[in-house]
């Protein structure tokens, strides 16, 4: 691999139960490459949520490194990483994590009016257009079906062109059908932006979607797959 956006090497995360020592994750090594999606799975407890929560910066890990088109995520502090977040990360949640009392167009300017971006408006009204939203900018949440919200929730991610998305079970509140249509759209908007994708999936026909699959097992990766990247 040429070219590198994440690199993670010995990556691990210990925490302390009534037991003693209870290892979540251990000795994790691999690397992405800028456009290649990339799916995380194995069963519940494998320690996915746990690596997905280190790659974004929600925690730190007991030893090793994450870096992100070279930056040392925790060679920043907890301020500065929060400020990495909201300028590089994207981040799509199972249960979409809408704004309730805002409209679509609302929710997916939001990050760019933290940003001070003067072209927020204009930025999002071109994104829900993009993911077929057009004709639903003023409605709320609760007014939009859960395909629809996921979709705001796609658009207010690539609004920002994220360097890396993160994807929690994206798919996961979803039917079949209306899920392997969101799947579709972010691994088409993934290639339009030119964003980096990681995604926890229990749904193995979504994640033969991505370029690359890493299984985990009991904290560590026991497989990887991986496909030609596209063009």
């Amino acid at each position: 691999m040429d070219e590198i956006l994440m690199s993670v090497e010995h990556l691990g995360k210990t925490v302390d139960d009534a037991g003693g020592k209870l290892t979540l994750l251990e000795d994790i090594d691999f690397r992405l490459a800028p456009r290649q999606s990339c799916a995380i799975v194995g069963a519940s407890g494998s320690g996915k949520s746990t690596l997905l929560a280190l790659l974004a910066g929600l925690d730190r890990p007991s030893q090793g490194t994450v870096r992100v088109a070279g930056v040392d995520l925790y060679a920043l502090d907890e301020d500065a990483r929060a400020d990495w977040r909201a300028r590089h990360l994207g981040f799509v949640f199972q249960s979409f994590q809408l704004m309730a009392h805002l409209s679509a167009l609302e929710n997916v300017m939001l990050p760019l009016e933290l940003q001070g971006d003067p072209r927020a408006r204009l930025r999002a009204v071109a994104m829900l257009e993009r993911v077929g939203l057009g004709a639903r900018l003023s409605h709320t949440p609760r007014k939009l079906s859960g395909g629809e919200q996921q979709r705001v929730a796609l658009a207010r991610a690539f609004v920002v062109e994220p360097a890396l998305l993160l994807a929690d079970e994206p798919t996961g509140s979803l039917d079949h059908a209306t899920g392997a249509t969101v799947m579709q759209l972010m691994l088409a908007l993934n290639r339009e932006r030119g964003t980096t994708l990681v995604m926890v999936t229990h749904d193995l026909s979504l994640a033969a979607r991505c370029d690359r699959q890493l299984r985990l097992e009991a904290g560590r990766i026991v497989g990887d797959t991986a496909h030609a990247m596209p063009a």
